[in-house]
């Protein structure tokens, strides 16, 4: 495999697109693909595919922790093209299929501009199409807390304030926190390396997000996945009190 895809525990795979990671999880010969990167990053991510020695035909279920740009953009190729389920909170799922995204906003990028990581950032992302609002055709709701029959056996964890609807995904047999963009463990605009918050502008809701970290933190993992940043070893509840401590200094 290539250094752009690593496989942090036994058929846990994680893959690196435009400063965005997705997911894949393998149970026998059959995928599940965890969040898509930007709609310009769908080459790499059949390309993931590929490297583990699959095809994306043997991709069952798509599963989505938000709907951002970054998130979704390879999202409509399995609907639409192979028929592979996409599933959202409900709330997120409504934002993919109207292309109203609760992300950051132009204004919000541009008051930043001055910020010596933004520009290059911006000019990484636009490439991708990351201005863009990416619309899925049909999106099933997800019931939080149960595990989903889908290969990876995957818990869906409710953790808003990133978006509405945000959704972590737990592996119990793994040990694994698929944490989306409820913790990063790094990011272009961040000088930091390590589990923290995402700037309060890329929030819905920042102080819900803060207190939403609680539903993470008792969770049974010591592999931390995030949707931008390396993965980090260590358990939520450790993850979440330094994410806090940096957030609240």
């Amino acid at each position: 495999m290539s250094g752009s895809i690593d496989e942090v525990t036994k058929d846990v795979f994680v893959a690196r697109g435009t400063a965005v990671n997705w997911v894949i999880l393998r149970e026998g010969d059959e995928l599940t693909l965890v969040d898509g990167g930007f709609p310009g990053d769908l080459k790499k991510v059949l390309t993931s595919i590929e490297e583990i020695g699959h095809s994306p035909s043997d991709v069952r279920a798509v599963l989505g922790t938000h709907a951002h740009v970054d998130h979704i953009g390879a999202f409509e190729y399995f609907t639409a093209e192979l028929g592979v389920p996409v599933y959202m909170s409900a709330i997120d799922a409504y934002h993919a299929q109207t292309g109203d995204f609760e992300q950051a906003k132009p204004l919000d990028l541009a008051k930043r501009i001055l910020d010596p990581r933004m520009l290059p950032w911006l000019l990484s992302i636009s490439m991708v199409g990351g201005a863009s609002h990416p619309t899925l055709s049909v999106v099933h709701s997800l019931d939080m807390g149960a595990e989903l029959d889908v290969p990876g056996r995957p818990v869906p964890v409710s953790c808003s304030g990133h978006s509405s609807g945000h959704t972590a995904f737990h592996l119990p047999g793994a040990g694994v926190l698929l944490a989306g963009d409820a913790l990063a463990t790094g990011h272009p605009l961040s000088p930091l390396k390590g589990p923290q918050l995402l700037p309060d502008f890329f929030a819905a809701d920042a102080d819900e997000a803060v207190r939403e970290l609680d539903n993470l933190a008792g969770l049974d993992a010591d592999i931390l996945v995030c949707g931008h940043g390396e993965p980090w070893k260590g358990t939520p509840a450790d993850a979440v009190d330094l994410a806090r401590s940096l957030h609240d200094a």
